[in-house]
Protein backbone atom coordinates (compact mmCIF):
# COMPACT_ATOMS: atom_id res chain seq x y z
CA UNK A 1 0.00 0.00 0.00
CA UNK A 2 1.60 2.82 -1.46
CA UNK A 3 -0.55 5.71 -1.96
CA UNK A 4 0.62 8.57 -4.03
CA UNK A 5 -1.14 12.18 -3.83
CA UNK A 6 -2.70 13.83 -7.55
CA UNK A 7 -4.09 17.37 -7.93
CA UNK A 8 -7.07 15.03 -8.05
CA UNK A 9 -6.56 14.59 -4.56
CA UNK A 10 -6.67 18.69 -4.32
CA UNK A 11 -4.75 18.75 -1.56
CA UNK A 12 -3.14 22.12 -0.82
CA UNK A 13 -1.07 23.80 1.95
CA UNK A 14 -0.38 27.49 2.95
CA UNK A 15 3.76 29.04 2.06
CA UNK A 16 3.92 29.94 5.88
CA UNK A 17 3.87 26.00 6.63
CA UNK A 18 6.59 24.82 4.28
CA UNK A 19 8.25 28.58 4.58
CA UNK A 20 8.14 28.36 8.47
CA UNK A 21 11.47 29.11 9.46
CA UNK A 22 11.17 27.40 13.38
CA UNK A 23 11.16 30.43 15.15
CA UNK A 24 8.72 30.67 18.79
CA UNK A 25 8.20 32.56 21.74
CA UNK A 26 11.75 30.95 23.17
CA UNK A 27 13.52 30.00 20.50
CA UNK A 28 15.35 31.92 17.00
CA UNK A 29 15.17 30.66 13.89
CA UNK A 30 16.04 27.37 12.28
CA UNK A 31 15.78 27.14 9.12
CA UNK A 32 16.38 29.90 6.40
CA UNK A 33 13.65 31.61 4.58
CA UNK A 34 11.89 29.79 1.77
CA UNK A 35 11.38 31.48 -1.52
CA UNK A 36 7.51 31.68 -2.37
CA UNK A 37 8.33 30.26 -5.69
CA UNK A 38 10.56 27.74 -4.72
CA UNK A 39 7.85 26.58 -2.47
CA UNK A 40 5.39 25.87 -5.42
CA UNK A 41 7.86 23.91 -7.45
CA UNK A 42 8.90 21.46 -4.38
CA UNK A 43 5.27 20.91 -3.32
CA UNK A 44 4.42 20.70 -6.81
CA UNK A 45 6.88 18.26 -7.12
CA UNK A 46 4.82 16.27 -3.79
CA UNK A 47 1.82 16.10 -5.79
CA UNK A 48 0.08 19.12 -4.10
CA UNK A 49 -2.81 20.83 -6.33
CA UNK A 50 -2.38 23.83 -4.40
CA UNK A 51 -0.77 26.78 -2.63
CA UNK A 52 -2.39 29.42 -0.44
CA UNK A 53 -1.03 32.95 0.92
CA UNK A 54 -1.23 35.67 3.20
CA UNK A 55 -0.37 38.85 2.07
CA UNK A 56 3.14 39.20 3.73
CA UNK A 57 3.59 35.60 3.04
CA UNK A 58 4.17 36.43 -0.71
CA UNK A 59 4.70 40.16 -0.47
CA UNK A 60 7.25 41.35 2.10
CA UNK A 61 5.21 44.27 4.43
CA UNK A 62 5.92 47.28 3.22
CA UNK A 63 7.47 46.71 -0.42
CA UNK A 64 7.01 49.04 -3.33
CA UNK A 65 4.90 49.03 -6.23
CA UNK A 66 7.74 47.43 -7.99
CA UNK A 67 8.99 45.07 -5.51
CA UNK A 68 5.14 43.99 -5.13
CA UNK A 69 5.15 43.45 -8.50
CA UNK A 70 7.87 41.73 -8.76
CA UNK A 71 7.46 39.28 -6.18
CA UNK A 72 4.21 38.27 -7.87
CA UNK A 73 5.33 38.09 -11.29
CA UNK A 74 7.90 35.35 -9.87
CA UNK A 75 4.84 33.32 -7.98
CA UNK A 76 3.03 33.34 -10.85
CA UNK A 77 5.81 32.25 -13.18
CA UNK A 78 5.69 29.40 -10.90
CA UNK A 79 2.54 28.60 -10.73
CA UNK A 80 2.46 29.10 -14.56
CA UNK A 81 5.56 26.59 -14.78
CA UNK A 82 4.39 23.74 -12.56
CA UNK A 83 0.19 23.97 -12.93
CA UNK A 84 -0.30 24.97 -9.22
CA UNK A 85 -3.52 26.62 -8.33
CA UNK A 86 -4.36 29.20 -5.59
CA UNK A 87 -7.82 28.09 -4.16
CA UNK A 88 -7.54 30.62 -0.75
CA UNK A 89 -5.98 33.74 0.14
CA UNK A 90 -5.78 35.48 3.06
CA UNK A 91 -4.49 38.55 4.83
CA UNK A 92 -2.21 38.75 7.43
CA UNK A 93 -3.74 40.96 10.41
CA UNK A 94 -1.80 39.61 13.10
CA UNK A 95 2.10 39.91 13.06
CA UNK A 96 2.81 43.72 12.62
CA UNK A 97 2.51 45.55 16.48
CA UNK A 98 -0.02 48.11 14.88
CA UNK A 99 -2.75 44.82 15.16
CA UNK A 100 -1.62 44.34 18.96
CA UNK A 101 -5.37 44.79 20.25
CA UNK A 102 -7.19 43.51 17.06
CA UNK A 103 -7.88 44.90 13.36
CA UNK A 104 -11.19 44.63 12.39
CA UNK A 105 -12.28 45.02 16.09
CA UNK A 106 -9.30 47.14 17.38
CA UNK A 107 -10.51 50.13 19.31
CA UNK A 108 -8.27 52.37 17.35
CA UNK A 109 -10.56 53.37 14.55
CA UNK A 110 -7.90 54.14 12.26
CA UNK A 111 -6.13 50.36 12.76
CA UNK A 112 -9.75 49.39 11.38
CA UNK A 113 -9.56 51.46 8.59
CA UNK A 114 -5.82 50.73 7.43
CA UNK A 115 -6.86 46.75 8.14
CA UNK A 116 -9.46 47.31 5.78
CA UNK A 117 -7.53 48.20 3.39
CA UNK A 118 -5.11 46.11 4.00
CA UNK A 119 -7.88 43.20 3.44
CA UNK A 120 -9.57 44.89 0.16
CA UNK A 121 -6.08 44.96 -1.29
CA UNK A 122 -5.05 41.17 -0.95
CA UNK A 123 -8.72 40.01 -1.84
CA UNK A 124 -8.18 42.17 -5.47
CA UNK A 125 -4.77 39.95 -5.89
CA UNK A 126 -6.47 36.87 -5.05
CA UNK A 127 -9.25 37.14 -7.03
CA UNK A 128 -6.18 37.99 -9.85
CA UNK A 129 -4.88 34.76 -9.01
CA UNK A 130 -7.84 32.73 -9.64
CA UNK A 131 -8.80 32.14 -5.34
CA UNK A 132 -11.99 31.11 -4.81
CA UNK A 133 -12.20 31.24 -0.76
CA UNK A 134 -11.30 34.15 1.31
CA UNK A 135 -10.51 32.65 4.97
CA UNK A 136 -10.59 35.38 7.92
CA UNK A 137 -8.60 34.45 10.49
CA UNK A 138 -9.00 37.09 13.53
CA UNK A 139 -5.98 35.95 15.32
CA UNK A 140 -5.35 39.28 17.37
CA UNK A 141 -9.31 39.99 17.80
CA UNK A 142 -9.95 39.54 21.71
CA UNK A 143 -8.96 40.52 24.86
CA UNK A 144 -7.17 39.92 27.98
CA UNK A 145 -9.19 41.55 30.41
CA UNK A 146 -12.41 42.21 30.46
CA UNK A 147 -12.76 46.00 30.40
CA UNK A 148 -10.47 46.22 27.35
CA UNK A 149 -12.93 45.06 24.80
CA UNK A 150 -16.85 45.83 24.91
CA UNK A 151 -17.25 42.79 22.93
CA UNK A 152 -20.99 43.56 21.82
CA UNK A 153 -19.07 46.81 19.80
CA UNK A 154 -16.70 44.39 18.47
CA UNK A 155 -19.13 42.67 16.85
CA UNK A 156 -21.06 45.07 15.52
CA UNK A 157 -17.61 46.49 13.72
CA UNK A 158 -16.54 43.02 12.91
CA UNK A 159 -19.79 42.55 11.00
CA UNK A 160 -19.33 46.14 9.70
CA UNK A 161 -16.55 45.28 7.97
CA UNK A 162 -17.54 41.51 6.91
CA UNK A 163 -20.49 43.50 5.47
CA UNK A 164 -18.31 46.24 3.28
CA UNK A 165 -15.91 43.54 2.18
CA UNK A 166 -18.99 41.47 0.90
CA UNK A 167 -20.06 44.58 -1.14
CA UNK A 168 -16.32 45.10 -1.97
CA UNK A 169 -16.06 41.38 -3.77
CA UNK A 170 -19.91 41.67 -5.08
CA UNK A 171 -19.31 45.23 -7.14
CA UNK A 172 -16.14 43.19 -8.21
CA UNK A 173 -17.96 40.92 -9.74
CA UNK A 174 -15.70 38.15 -8.15
CA UNK A 175 -16.23 34.89 -7.93
CA UNK A 176 -15.04 35.06 -4.24
CA UNK A 177 -16.54 33.63 -1.23
CA UNK A 178 -15.11 34.11 2.69
CA UNK A 179 -14.89 31.70 4.92
CA UNK A 180 -14.13 32.48 8.82
CA UNK A 181 -11.50 30.70 10.80
CA UNK A 182 -12.44 29.98 14.68
CA UNK A 183 -9.98 29.81 17.24
CA UNK A 184 -10.36 29.63 21.15
CA UNK A 185 -6.94 31.62 22.23
CA UNK A 186 -3.54 31.90 21.34
CA UNK A 187 -2.34 34.69 20.35
CA UNK A 188 -5.13 36.99 22.42
CA UNK A 189 -6.53 35.40 25.76
CA UNK A 190 -9.65 34.92 24.63
CA UNK A 191 -10.60 35.29 20.66
CA UNK A 192 -13.87 36.33 19.50
CA UNK A 193 -15.60 33.56 17.59
CA UNK A 194 -13.65 31.10 19.46
CA UNK A 195 -15.64 27.90 17.72
CA UNK A 196 -17.34 26.74 14.85
CA UNK A 197 -20.81 27.04 16.04
CA UNK A 198 -19.94 30.69 17.40
CA UNK A 199 -19.30 31.44 13.65
CA UNK A 200 -22.17 29.94 12.26
CA UNK A 201 -24.28 32.02 14.37
CA UNK A 202 -22.35 35.16 13.62
CA UNK A 203 -22.56 34.78 9.91
CA UNK A 204 -26.31 34.62 9.99
CA UNK A 205 -26.00 38.47 11.09
CA UNK A 206 -24.33 39.83 8.21
CA UNK A 207 -26.05 41.10 4.98
CA UNK A 208 -24.81 38.42 2.60
CA UNK A 209 -25.01 35.69 4.78
CA UNK A 210 -25.00 33.56 1.67
CA UNK A 211 -21.08 34.56 0.97
CA UNK A 212 -19.69 33.48 4.10
CA UNK A 213 -19.11 29.62 5.92
CA UNK A 214 -16.37 29.16 7.76
CA UNK A 215 -12.68 27.05 8.13
CA UNK A 216 -12.52 24.84 10.90
CA UNK A 217 -9.17 23.86 11.66
CA UNK A 218 -8.01 20.52 13.65
CA UNK A 219 -6.11 21.88 16.35
CA UNK A 220 -8.45 25.58 17.27
CA UNK A 221 -11.31 23.00 17.65
CA UNK A 222 -8.84 20.46 19.77
CA UNK A 223 -7.45 22.93 21.72
CA UNK A 224 -11.09 24.13 23.19
CA UNK A 225 -11.20 20.31 24.16
CA UNK A 226 -14.07 19.67 21.19
CA UNK A 227 -14.76 17.00 19.14
CA UNK A 228 -13.50 18.33 15.80
CA UNK A 229 -15.48 15.99 13.36
CA UNK A 230 -18.63 17.29 15.02
CA UNK A 231 -18.24 20.46 14.49
CA UNK A 232 -16.91 19.87 10.77
CA UNK A 233 -20.32 17.96 10.91
CA UNK A 234 -22.46 20.74 11.81
CA UNK A 235 -20.46 22.84 9.17
CA UNK A 236 -21.51 20.23 6.73
CA UNK A 237 -25.34 20.20 8.11
CA UNK A 238 -25.21 23.67 7.37
CA UNK A 239 -24.02 23.82 4.06
CA UNK A 240 -21.46 26.13 5.10
CA UNK A 241 -18.07 24.13 5.15
CA UNK A 242 -16.38 26.68 2.56
CA UNK A 243 -12.66 25.22 3.33
CA UNK A 244 -11.40 23.39 5.84
CA UNK A 245 -7.23 23.70 7.55
CA UNK A 246 -5.95 19.98 8.32
CA UNK A 247 -3.50 19.72 10.72
CA UNK A 248 -2.92 17.30 14.31
CA UNK A 249 -2.88 18.04 18.08
CA UNK A 250 -2.43 16.32 21.16
CA UNK A 251 -4.98 17.65 23.62
CA UNK A 252 -5.72 20.71 25.16
CA UNK A 253 -2.44 22.66 24.95
CA UNK A 254 -1.02 25.65 22.66
CA UNK A 255 -1.76 25.03 19.16
CA UNK A 256 0.80 22.41 17.91
CA UNK A 257 0.00 22.54 14.06
CA UNK A 258 1.55 19.40 13.70
CA UNK A 259 1.71 17.25 10.34
CA UNK A 260 -2.12 15.52 9.89
CA UNK A 261 -2.29 12.30 11.49
CA UNK A 262 -0.12 13.08 13.78
CA UNK A 263 -1.87 14.08 17.59
CA UNK A 264 -5.29 12.26 17.94
CA UNK A 265 -4.95 9.60 15.12
CA UNK A 266 -9.00 8.02 15.82
CA UNK A 267 -10.27 12.00 15.24
CA UNK A 268 -8.48 12.17 12.25
CA UNK A 269 -10.18 9.00 11.07
CA UNK A 270 -13.48 9.73 11.59
CA UNK A 271 -12.27 13.21 10.00
CA UNK A 272 -11.61 12.08 6.66
CA UNK A 273 -14.43 8.93 6.90
CA UNK A 274 -16.55 11.96 6.96
CA UNK A 275 -15.37 14.38 4.33
CA UNK A 276 -14.94 11.56 2.17
CA UNK A 277 -18.91 9.93 2.68
CA UNK A 278 -20.18 13.32 2.96
CA UNK A 279 -19.00 14.57 -0.58
CA UNK A 280 -16.97 17.29 0.52
CA UNK A 281 -15.38 18.80 -2.67
CA UNK A 282 -13.10 21.46 -1.20
CA UNK A 283 -9.58 21.30 -0.74
CA UNK A 284 -7.87 19.37 1.64
CA UNK A 285 -5.67 22.37 3.16
CA UNK A 286 -2.54 21.47 4.99
CA UNK A 287 -2.06 24.39 7.94
CA UNK A 288 0.92 22.40 9.66
CA UNK A 289 4.12 23.28 10.90
CA UNK A 290 7.16 21.42 10.57
CA UNK A 291 8.81 20.98 13.89
CA UNK A 292 12.05 23.61 14.49
CA UNK A 293 14.05 20.20 14.78
CA UNK A 294 13.71 19.47 11.25
CA UNK A 295 16.35 20.50 8.32
CA UNK A 296 15.25 21.38 4.98
CA UNK A 297 15.10 17.77 4.11
CA UNK A 298 12.32 17.14 7.11
CA UNK A 299 9.88 20.06 5.98
CA UNK A 300 9.42 18.25 2.34
CA UNK A 301 8.98 14.99 4.43
CA UNK A 302 6.75 16.57 6.65
CA UNK A 303 4.39 18.07 4.02
CA UNK A 304 4.31 14.49 2.01
CA UNK A 305 3.74 12.57 5.24
CA UNK A 306 0.36 15.27 5.55
CA UNK A 307 -0.74 13.94 2.19
CA UNK A 308 0.43 10.52 2.98
CA UNK A 309 -1.31 10.33 5.68
CA UNK A 310 -4.94 11.66 5.07
CA UNK A 311 -4.74 8.85 1.51
CA UNK A 312 -3.90 6.10 3.91
CA UNK A 313 -6.47 7.41 6.35
CA UNK A 314 -9.06 7.53 3.05
CA UNK A 315 -8.19 3.94 1.80
CA UNK A 316 -8.71 2.65 5.91
CA UNK A 317 -12.38 4.49 5.86
CA UNK A 318 -13.47 3.28 2.63
CA UNK A 319 -12.69 -0.40 3.74
CA UNK A 320 -14.29 0.34 7.03
CA UNK A 321 -17.55 1.19 5.20
CA UNK A 322 -17.48 -1.68 2.81
CA UNK A 323 -16.79 -4.57 5.74
CA UNK A 324 -19.83 -6.74 5.66
CA UNK A 325 -19.80 -7.14 9.08
CA UNK A 326 -19.81 -3.46 9.29
CA UNK A 327 -22.65 -3.10 7.86
CA UNK A 328 -23.98 -5.60 10.16
CA UNK A 329 -22.68 -3.46 13.10
CA UNK A 330 -24.12 -0.31 12.09
CA UNK A 331 -27.66 -1.85 11.72
CA UNK A 332 -27.32 -3.00 15.04
CA UNK A 333 -26.73 0.01 16.32
CA UNK A 334 -29.49 1.54 14.91
CA UNK A 335 -28.14 3.61 12.17
CA UNK A 336 -30.74 2.98 9.83
CA UNK A 337 -32.97 4.52 11.83
CA UNK A 338 -31.62 7.29 12.58
CA UNK A 339 -31.58 8.27 9.09
CA UNK A 340 -35.68 7.79 9.60
CA UNK A 341 -37.94 11.33 9.97
CA UNK A 342 -39.11 10.48 13.41
CA UNK A 343 -42.84 11.47 12.64
CA UNK A 344 -44.70 9.83 9.41
CA UNK A 345 -45.19 11.44 6.30
CA UNK A 346 -47.86 13.99 7.11
CA UNK A 347 -48.27 13.36 10.64
CA UNK A 348 -48.90 16.22 12.99
CA UNK A 349 -48.65 16.84 16.32
CA UNK A 350 -52.36 15.64 17.38
CA UNK A 351 -51.52 12.66 15.85
CA UNK A 352 -48.56 11.87 17.69
CA UNK A 353 -50.27 12.70 20.92
CA UNK A 354 -53.29 10.10 19.74
CA UNK A 355 -50.70 7.29 19.04
CA UNK A 356 -51.00 5.23 22.06
CA UNK A 357 -47.87 2.63 20.72
CA UNK A 358 -45.96 6.12 21.05
CA UNK A 359 -46.47 6.57 24.71
CA UNK A 360 -48.94 4.59 26.67
CA UNK A 361 -48.08 1.28 24.81
CA UNK A 362 -44.52 1.67 24.14
CA UNK A 363 -42.00 -0.85 25.17
CA UNK A 364 -40.30 0.86 27.91
CA UNK A 365 -38.72 -1.82 29.47
CA UNK A 366 -37.92 -3.63 26.07
CA UNK A 367 -36.16 -1.12 24.69
CA UNK A 368 -34.20 -0.02 27.68
CA UNK A 369 -32.77 -3.21 27.86
CA UNK A 370 -31.47 -3.44 24.07
CA UNK A 371 -27.66 -3.17 23.92
CA UNK A 372 -26.83 -0.36 21.36
CA UNK A 373 -23.61 -2.50 19.87
CA UNK A 374 -21.43 0.63 19.44
CA UNK A 375 -18.50 -1.18 21.24
CA UNK A 376 -18.50 -3.81 18.73
CA UNK A 377 -18.89 -1.14 15.68
CA UNK A 378 -16.07 1.18 17.76
CA UNK A 379 -13.77 -1.69 17.63
CA UNK A 380 -14.45 -2.98 13.91
CA UNK A 381 -13.50 0.68 13.22
CA UNK A 382 -9.99 0.26 15.07
CA UNK A 383 -9.70 -2.99 13.63
CA UNK A 384 -9.51 -0.99 10.25
CA UNK A 385 -7.40 1.61 11.55
CA UNK A 386 -4.75 -0.74 12.84
CA UNK A 387 -4.83 -2.42 9.36
CA UNK A 388 -5.97 -6.03 11.27
CA UNK A 389 -8.92 -6.21 8.75
CA UNK A 390 -9.37 -5.76 4.84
Amino acid sequence: MDPRPTPQDKFSFGLWTVGWQGRDPFGDATRPPLDPAESVRRLADLGAWGVTFHDDDLIPFGASESERAAHVGRFRQALDETGVVVPMATTNLFTHPVFKDGAFTANDRGVRRFALRKTMRNIDLAAELGAQVYVAWGGREGAESGGAKDVRLALDRMKEAFDLLADHVTEQGYDLRFAIEPKPNEPRGDILLPTVGHALAFIERLERPEMFGVNPETGHEQMAGLNFPHGVAQALWAGKLFHIDLNGQSGIKYDQDLRFGAGDLRAAFWLVDLLETAGYEGPRHFDFKPPRTEDMDGVWESAAGCMRNYLLLKERAAAFRADPDVRQALRDSRLDELALPTLEPGESAADLLADATAFEKFDLDGHAARGMAFERLDQLAMDHLLGARG
